[in-house]
């Protein structure tokens, strides 16, 4: 199916036009583990929806942690085995030691220079409700006490059939995977979006309804139960999940391709900016062994209307190599932030941390005015060597925290007082956090959430709800064996 593209200029920060593609058709469906879950091979509903007309996209099978069990019995609600046993000790590599000293205030825009496009003024008074509080001086904050081994719960399933969601019927989703999650900072609908990824609906309709890409959204207070999504709605901005049809969640992103081979558009950070959402994205290149796959770039999409509509900024493309993306430079470096994880900091500054594809490589840094996160020039880049920011260039970026480390998300933790960030350490399989006074650390060492020794169906993806507060961790979390997300709650210590 041919994809049908619009194109629609808009201003920009540096006066040049950026430009936002959108297309109305997308690639087609790929098998995966959850079509073999009997509850995904019920009867449709008549009429249900075909989203394309032939299954060639492989499934995205190198998801799979290495040595996932995926005949592992699906978890219990509840404590996992770790409150009954003592912290769990991790050996790590050496961390990278940083200055702890809290980045400076931004520099203000050149004399003349647009805001980003659309772009609404970032408050700077009270929080967004319910949103993490604003971080306090990272020189006045003290150690916090270690956190591996912290009494960890899972709360209850945010996706599929074992989801008091009920998304299958609701939304044509009997398996989906990540749940990114962050809130959309809008003060009079005040809600929180989660993006998921490689999505499968109803698999006995040709195709298995299969979507690049999915969102819900939640104005959920109390997660001590779960995550209560409400109805979808089409063209309802507000409702639960962004429709064109009802009961049915439609794709996100636009089903372009911009190289040569894709497998896949998966979303892997989220925030937003004024009423803005912006998302990173990565184009799947090839799907290879367990925790291993190539990209062809990344790339930022925006949504003006809560979600409900996405753009791809063709100037935020981080291409992997030379010949990734035609027509598009190769910028060194660029192939170190893949994968990523948005932060808002204490200073008006974005931190976009980043990986390279997979679960094989280490963590690097950059940051961006808020005004001008699609302006990929007026990014920063963390060089350690030098201890400072170096504009304009990510090649310039070193680790800030050793690999592997795969899908990844960040806050500052108001009850520890230091910046908090959860993944999946690629080696042990296990969900780690690291703590840091700064957003470039220095960053403690892992610290062990969730362990495989506790969920062997494969863990991956710690995603922290933004509502979190207090000693009271919240994050989603994905189980490959059931391919859906669970909602974990912490207690910190």
């Amino acid at each position: 199916m041919s994809t049908i593209l619009r194109i629609v200029s808009v201003s920009v920060a540096s006066a040049a036009a950026l430009v936002l593609i959108v297309a109305i058709s997308f690639a087609p469906p790929a098998t995966a583990a959850t079509c073999k879950d009997p509850a995904a091979n019920v009867d449709p509903p008549p009429g249900s929806p075909v989203t394309s007309p032939s299954p060639t996209v492989r499934p995205p099978s190198a998801r799979r942690p290495r040595g996932a069990n995926e005949h592992a019995p699906l978890p219990r609600l509840g404590p996992l085995i770790s409150s009954l046993l003592g912290p769990i000790a991790r050996s790590t590599a050496p961390v990278r030691q940083q200055a702890a000293a809290v980045p400076p205030a931004p520099s203000p825009p050149a004399a003349g220079a647009a805001p980003a496009p659309d772009a609404a003024p970032v408050p700077k008074a009270a929080p967004v409700p319910d949103a993490a509080p604003q971080p306090e001086p990272a020189e006045a904050a003290e150690p916090p006490p270690s956190i591996a081994g912290a009494p960890t719960s899972l709360v209850e399933w945010v996706t599929g059939p074992n989801s008091p969601n009920k998304t299958l019927d609701r939304f044509g989703i009997s398996g989906t995977d990540l749940g990114i999650a962050w809130d959309n900072g809008d003060p009079t609908n005040s809600q929180v979006l989660m993006a998921f990824g490689d999505t499968f609906g109803y698999c006995r309709v040709h195709g298995q309804q299969w979507r690049y890409n999915t969102m819900f959204r939640s104005q959920d207070h109390d997660l001590s139960d779960g995550i209560t999504v409400s109805n979808g709605v089409p063209s309802n901005i507000y409702s639960g999940s962004p429709e064109t049809l009802p009961n049915f969640s439609k794709q996100l992103t636009p089903g372009i391709r911009l190289a040569r081979s894709q497998e896949g558009m998966i979303p892997t950070a989220g925030i937003s900016v004024g009423r803005n959402q912006y998302m990173n994205f990565m184009s799947i290149k090839q799907w290879g062994r367990d925790g291993e796959w190539s990209t062809n770039y990344s790339a930022l999409a925006v949504s003006r209307d809560n979600g409900q509509n996405w753009g791809i900024y063709p100037n935020t493309i981080r291409a992997t190599s030379p010949d990734s993306v035609p027509g598009v430079q190769y910028v060194p470096g660029n192939e170190n932030f893949q994968m990523g994880a948005f932060m808002r900091g204490n200073d008006d500054y974005l931190y976009s941390f980043g990986t390279p594809s997979g679960r094989g490589g280490a963590i690097y840094l950059a940051r961006v005015p808020q005004a001008f996160v699609p302006d990929l020039t007026k990014y920063q880049y963390w060089n350690g060597d030098q201890n400072t920011w170096v504009p304009g260039n990510p090649g310039a970026a070193t680790p800030i925290i050793p690999g592997p480390a795969g899908e990844m998300s960040a806050q500052y933790n108001s009850y520890l007082k230091q910046y908090l960030l959860l993944y999946t350490n690629g080696a042990s399989n296990d969900v780690v956090a690291r703590t840091a006074p700064a957003p470039q650390g220095p960053w403690s060492p892992e610290q062990v959430l969730v362990s495989s020794f506790q969920m062997p169906g494969g863990i991956y993806a710690p995603m922290i709800h933004p509502w979190s507060s207090g000693k009271d961790l919240y994050f989603n979390l994905s189980l490959w064996s059931a391919y859906d997300v669970m909602l974990m709650h912490t207690a910190l210590p």
